[in-house]
């Protein structure tokens, strides 16, 4: 029979499992790859060294046609964090965070282990801005939002987007949908490698996206989101709450290798 203390012990060490390791793509040649910023949403509440939100404990933000809220958000203590949609009173609530202000870089690797949503009515997102987004004319270059991975429907379809030159009437746009078979089942990575001249896009460590020309050159900061609205099919067809699940969020850098 096993101890107490063996039993402890394997207790302990399952718990405390180290999570997937990343499937990043080859190095250039002389380079390797280092983990430069993460979180793995341990312990039991957000850790606001790393990330902010778009609202106070007091006040709600208008977004689409629900409303983002401080209580949509929270870490549930077996390393997830967790954004819940729900339904308070006549509004619905979704949520979002962002590294703003904490965490702001530009190049890399970026990539999330996330389980999606299961409900119509709203959509999630893993993404990218900076303050320059809302530049016009630099064709992206000072700023663009880069939508890493928008979920709007409860299909196999994955979207890789960009926004740049603001977002009035010289908006511009450029949507890509990728299939992925059984992406709504458990959790799944998406990433990005932004390089100088080129973004290349990931899921589950298989290529989805490769674009080149207009890449921005400036450092961003990361969002993950939840937003409620007609692009996510009827909410009222929902079984609310609906969690969005995030095991955690990585960046690498590469470096010249020793």
């Amino acid at each position: 029979m096993r101890t107490c203390a063996a039993l402890l012990l394997l207790f302990c060490s399952v718990a405390h499992a180290e999570k997937p390791k990343d499937l990043l793509p080859p190095p250039p040649t002389g380079k390797t790859w280092v983990m430069i910023w993460h979180d793995e949403f341990a312990g039991d509440a957000l850790d606001t060294n790393k990330w902010n939100n778009f609202y106070t404990k007091q006040s709600s933000v208008k977004r689409h046609e629900g409303w983002w809220n401080w209580n949509a958000v929270n870490v549930d203590g077996k390393g997830h964090l967790v954004i819940r949609t729900f339904k308070d009173g006549d509004k619905y609530i979704g949520g979002c965070i962002t590294t703003a202000g904490h965490f702001e870089h530009a190049f890399g690797y970026y990539v999330a282990r996330i389980q999606l949503q299961q409900q119509p009515g709203h959509w999630t997102a893993f993404w990218m801005t900076s303050h320059g987004a809302s530049k016009v004319g630099s064709g992206g270059r000072e700023g663009t939002e880069i939508d890493i991975m928008e979920k709007p429907r409860l299909s196999d379809l994955v979207h890789h987007t960009f926004h740049w030159d603001g977002y009035g009437s010289e908006h511009k746009m450029e949507e890509h949908q990728v299939n992925v078979p059984g992406v709504m089942k458990g959790f799944h990575t998406f990433a990005l490698w932004w390089q100088p001249k080129e973004y290349v896009f990931y899921v589950d460590g298989k290529q989805t996206l490769r674009r080149a020309g207009m890449v921005c050159q400036v450092p961003e900061y990361l969002l993950l989101s939840t937003a409620v609205g007609t692009w996510g099919g009827d909410i009222t067809k929902a079984h609310l709450p609906d969690p969005f699940l995030v095991d955690y969020v990585r960046v690498y850098d590469l470096v010249d290798k020793k």
